[in-house]
C-alpha cells in the first residue's frame, strides 16, 4: 500500500510539471504576442522622450541614414545621421528652404548615450549644472538618441527667434512632418528652454494637430 502511493505521488508530480511547463509556456507565447501588438500599435515616431522617459543606455534606432543635406562643418559623422522616414522628411524641408531663398544647415541630429553624456558634462564643466540643465538634456533622456530630432543652424551660427530661416522653420516645419519640440513660455511643461533650432519628426498629421493647437508634444501625448 505504501508502495502504491509513493508511485501515485510520483505520477501526479511527473503530470503536475507538464502542466506547469504547458502554461508557462503558454503564458510566454501570449506575453510575446502582447509585446508584438504593443509595439505594432505605438508609432516609433511618437515615442516620448523627457527628463520622465528616458532610454535605456544601449538603445540605439534602427535605420539610420544620412540625410542628403548640408551640415555644419562642425557636426561629426554620428550627428549627421537620422532615422530613415525624418530624413526623407529632412531633405524636403531643406528643399524647399533652399526654393525660398532660406539657407538652412543640419547641426546635430542622432546622437547615442554616451555621446549625450560627454555633452552634457562638458556643457557642466563650461557653465555649470544649473545652466547645463536648462538647456541639455542628461545622458537618456535626449531625443537625439531617437534619430527623430535634428538641430538646426543658418550660416551664421546664430540661429534665434528673430533670424529669417527660425522664422521660417517655426512658420513651416509641421507642413514635412516636425514640431519645434521646445517652443517658447512652455518650459514648465517641457523642462527644456525655448529652442527655435531643436526640431523633431513626428509625422504629418500629428504636427498639424501640434502646431494648430499651439501645444506641446506632452500635451498631445497626455490628451
Amino acid at each position: 500500500m505504501k508502495f502504491k502511493s509513493i508511485i501515485l505521488v510520483g505520477v501526479l508530480s511527473i503530470a503536475a510539471f507538464f502542466i506547469s511547463y504547458k502554461y508557462e509556456d503558454l503564458s510566454l507565447n501570449f506575453a510575446n504576442d502582447k509585446g508584438i501588438q504593443e509595439v505594432e500599435e505605438v508609432e516609433p515616431n511618437l515615442i516620448l522622450v523627457n527628463k520622465e522617459n528616458p532610454l535605456d543606455s544601449d538603445y540605439k534606432p534602427s535605420n539610420l541614414v544620412k540625410p542628403n543635406i548640408p551640415f555644419a562643418d562642425s557636426a561629426n559623422e554620428e550627428e549627421r545621421y537620422m532615422k530613415s522616414e525624418s530624413s526623407m522628411a529632412i531633405e524636403e524641408l531643406f528643399r524647399s528652404a533652399e526654393q525660398e531663398g532660406i539657407k538652412l544647415l543640419g547641426m546635430s541630429a542622432y546622437r547615442s548615450y554616451d555621446s549625450q553624456k560627454n555633452i552634457y558634462y562638458n556643457r557642466i564643466r563650461s557653465v555649470g549644472k544649473k545652466e547645463a540643465d536648462r538647456y541639455v538634456a542628461k545622458p537618456g533622456k535626449s531625443e537625439h538618441q531617437t534619430g527623430f530630432a535634428i538641430d538646426i543652424t543658418n550660416e551664421d551660427r546664430w540661429f534665434v527667434k528673430s533670424t529669417e530661416e527660425a522664422q521660417w522653420l517655426a512658420k513651416n516645419a509641421h507642413n514635412y512632418g516636425f514640431i519645434l519640440r521646445y517652443p517658447e513660455n512652455k518650459e514648465d511643461i517641457t523642462g527644456v528652454a525655448y529652442e527655435p533650432w531643436h526640431i523633431r519628426y513626428v509625422g504629418k498629421e500629428t504636427a498639424k494637430k501640434i502646431y494648430e493647437e499651439q501645444i506641446t508634444f506632452e500635451e498631445f501625448i497626455e490628451n
